[in-house]
């Protein structure tokens, strides 16, 4: 039985991977993976300082839904409001070359 849950699970996996590589381009998947990170690494920072999104708003001057939305991967947040929220967990935003 787990060798076919193995064997289809991978096989709707590869589909999956193959539908999302047929309709986004390289920029738009380098795009997506990038504010995925950043979610993960913003969420996991503040709950590694024991903050609820609503005190970490308050620290950085914003309101609750405005964390929520950054931390649920809405891209629509300038630079500027990610870059305050980043100053606040004690991080920065880094950009290097591509390894």
């Amino acid at each position: 039985m787990n060798d076919e849950i193995r064997k289809y699970g991978s096989s709707v996996g590869d589909d999956a991977n193959d539908f999302i590589n047929s309709i986004l381009t390289k920029e738009e998947m380098a795009e997506v993976a990038f504010e995925a990170q950043l979610m993960a690494e913003l969420t996991k920072a503040r709950k590694e300082k024991r903050l609820t999104q609503k005190e970490l708003g308050e620290l950085c001057g914003l309101p609750q839904q405005t964390i929520a939305r950054i931390e649920e991967g809405d891209g629509s947040q300038s630079i500027s409001t990610v870059t305050k929220v980043l100053a606040v967990l004690g991080k920065r935003l880094y950009i290097g070359n591509l390894v």
